[in-house]
């Protein structure tokens, strides 16, 4: 006859012990399960944790859409230790061709490591294309020229969720740009120094007119050696002249530098005007904060507390990665 504690015993002997997700260690010296990164993402499945040593890793890193739940990082914690690098431009091979990160797929984390598309200027260049939902990257730096990050959901009003946070992008030219619920928060934004009274634009959003929320840049530094008044917020980017890619952008709780423009901080794009998309700024500090432009508006705080990064980042599921 089973006692009380027995009956407790079987059935906790039943309950199987959590399984640890795998983990893969890539080392560009051979001290671990793979020198390229590529190689490890390949004999990954769903929850692999693959640790990347401290070295240069060349060539374009492809995370296919079967390839679903994979944690890429740096295994030091350090972003400058794990250097990814490519230097194909958008002209002799497409935008996924290009990038130096083509993330397509789901529920990827990717943190502690460097992602750099060196090509420079004469082309876009990406050194990132996030193409699927409910991506994170945390503590990655994201170097390239024109068009350093692209989230993007294919055509339509089919929208992926990304959220970057504590990382670096820098760039020149719409080098934060998509279709996608795109959070930058908690982030240092570069503007790179053309030494031109034009030295770009940060971002080039083509959200669609029926999706709410596009690309959100909150708690954030944006920063530039570029001469004062000499950097856009953004242009207005129709992708393949849609007319209902109304992109919308917000800036929000970030310190701005005097590198941003006081007058003509969004800017037309391809013959839209930029007051046909949707780009506003709220509760910003810094030299580049608006003075009082009028081509400058101002989200009320009514409308802000429904664009949050939670918000943003929400959708049906209610997806919640946001760090506090």
């Amino acid at each position: 006859m089973f006692t009380f504690t027995s009956v407790l015993t079987v059935a906790l002997m039943a309950v199987p012990a959590p399984v640890a997700a795998a983990t893969i260690t890539v080392a560009a010296d051979g001290s671990g399960n793979y020198t390229t990164i590529q190689a490890a993402v390949a004999a990954a499945s769903s929850g692999t944790v693959i640790s990347v040593k401290a070295g240069t890793y060349h060539g374009q890193v492809s995370v296919p859409a079967g390839k679903s739940g994979l944690t890429i990082q740096g295994a030091s914690g350090t972003a400058t230790d794990v250097v990814i690098t490519g230097n194909t431009p958008q002209s002799t091979a497409g935008a996924q061709g290009s990038a130096t990160l083509l993330n397509l797929a789901k529920d990827t984390t990717v943190k502690n490591l460097t992602v750099q598309n060196t090509y420079g200027e004469g082309s876009q260049a990406l050194a990132v294309y996030a193409g699927a939902d409910r991506q994170v990257y945390r503590n990655v730096r994201m170097l390239g020229f024109q068009d350093t990050f692209l989230s993007w959901g294919g055509t339509g009003s089919a929208q992926v969720r990304q959220y970057v946070y504590k990382s670096h992008i820098e760039g020149a030219v719409d080098f934060i740009y998509g279709n996608g619920d795109l959070v930058i928060d908690s982030t240092t934004i570069v503007s790179l120094n053309r030494n031109s009274s034009n030295n770009g634009y940060i971002t080039a959003a083509a959200t669609n007119a029926s999706n709410k929320y596009g690309i959100l840049i909150t708690r954030s530094t944006l920063s530039s050696s570029a001469a004062a008044q000499t950097v856009a917020l953004g242009r207005c980017w129709h992708a393949g002249n849609a007319a209902d890619a109304i992109g919308q952008v917000l800036v929000r709780d970030s310190s701005l530098g005097g590198h941003i423009r006081q007058a003509g901080a969004w800017q037309d794009m391809s013959g839209f005007s930029w007051k046909t998309c949707r780009f506003t700024e709220y509760n910003n500090s810094g030299s580049g904060k608006t003075q009082g432009t009028s081509d400058r508006p101002q989200m009320s705080a009514a409308t802000a507390a429904d664009y949050t990064s939670q918000k943003y980042l929400a959708g049906s599921d209610g997806w919640n990665p946001v760090q506090p």
